[in-house]
């Protein structure tokens, strides 16, 4: 082995000590993660209901079904339509309670389950992937930081895989199943390594980029090759100085609004901050169920219900467009079952490279301390010898 490659492999192999045991929990959190609306809507029935052919309830309505649960809940919660034949959540935070999940069908406000959202086992899934149940602003830059000396770990392991003769590529692509458990372990993680690369190191960065506002910022100043755009970085507010003497309910008129301009969008989130006299309500219009990488945004005055700023996809720069796809691609459903199944065994092989590694690391340490051993010994017997 060359100086540089020893260089290399020293710096792979305490890189992996130092990220490891986050590297496997946020990996096998993923795995979990991947397939939890389908494994949710095969195991509770609430969320789905019976498709009818007239349009949702208002926001209003909604809002004022979910108060009736709990009225002392902050006025301000979050609305969402998510496709024909699923339920309508009303978001609340409620004080000294926590953030509830009101569940209403949302063609007649018929009730149909209340969660605490917390004890969710897959948002407690999520959690530990993005936070390790730390405090988040901790937790964050824990997780993120891994994911970055995983990168590098990504890397230095193609530099030391990548075979320097023809005659040893045969063998770098395949498992010996039939050799000595160290052998297969070698292979498991040089091997698997190998295959998973590419969909890992997508996973990281729509990872990172969950994780650090600059990775948002770099992806979309890289992709848009440094050019800013007015209309995405303009931010809006309500003028409260232009009250109109009726009071318009804003949440609905944007929702209205919003299913005019976009009919071709199944899935709506409404939220606004109406507690800042500068606050706007926005209405996020997907043009999928379920999936947020293709939609549009419309935000509004508060007061008036004026539109302030509207964003239609195709009106999007290629850089925001992508950062919209950030989290279909992290979990895989871009590709709908194709992508999420690549997504689980990426993130599988991801959980083991530490644990292959380590055992690679530890075979050879306890290899070397046998054979000074053996020498030790040898060369003790030969002294006895010739006495």
């Amino acid at each position: 082995m060359t100086p540089l490659k020893k260089t290399i492999l020293f710096i792979h192999r305490w890189l992996g000590f130092i990220s490891g045991l986050v590297v496997v929990i946020v990996s096998l959190t993923g795995c979990l993660y991947v397939f939890q609306d389908e494994i949710q809507d095969a195991l509770y029935d609430y969320r789905k209901v019976a498709v009818e052919q007239k349009p949702f309830m208002l926001p209003s309505q909604l809002r004022q079904i979910a108060f009736r649960y709990y009225p002392t809940a902050e006025k301000d919660p979050v609305v969402g339509y998510y496709g024909k034949d699923r339920p309508a959540i009303v978001m609340l935070n409620v004080p000294k309670v926590g953030l509830r999940y009101i569940s209403l069908n949302p063609y007649n406000g018929k009730f149909l389950h209340d969660e605490n959202i917390m004890r969710n086992f897959f948002v407690v899934v999520e959690y530990i992937h993005l936070y390790l149940l730390l405090p988040p602003a901790i937790g964050r830059q824990i997780v993120g930081w891994c994911v970055v000396i995983f990168v590098l770990l990504l890397i230095t392991g193609i530099v030391l895989w990548w075979p320097k003769r023809k005659s040893d590529r045969k063998r770098s692509f395949s498992i010996k199943w039939n050799g000595r458990w160290r052998r297969v372990n070698y292979d498991l993680h040089n091997v698997l390594g190998f295959y998973a690369c590419s969909a890992a190191l997508i996973l990281a960065i729509t990872g990172l980029s969950i994780c650090f506002d600059w990775v948002t910022k770099g992806i979309n100043k890289a992709v848009n090759l440094g050019k800013t755009y007015a209309a995405e970085e303009r931010t809006s507010v309500s003028d409260s100085l232009h009250k109109p003497r009726i009071a318009v309910n804003t949440w609905d008129k944007g929702f209205l609004y919003a299913t005019q301009h976009s009919p071709q969008a199944h899935m709506y989130i409404i939220y606004g901050e109406t507690a800042k006299a500068s606050g706007t309500i926005t209405v996020n219009a997907y043009y999928e169920a379920m999936r947020y990488y293709k939609g549009d945004s419309y935000t509004f005055d508060q007061f008036s219900a004026k539109p302030l700023k509207e964003l239609k996809h195709q009106a999007k720069s290629a850089g925001l467009k992508l950062n919209d796809m950030n989290y279909d691609i992290h979990i895989g459903q871009i590709l709908g079952l194709p992508g999420k199944i690549i997504a689980f065994l990426a993130s599988l092989i991801c959980a083991s490279l530490p644990v292959t590694g380590f055992v690679i690391w530890w075979g050879k340490r306890n290899k070397k301390g046998k054979k000074v051993k053996d020498v030790v010994h040898r060369r003790t017997h030969q002294k006895l010898a010739m006495k």
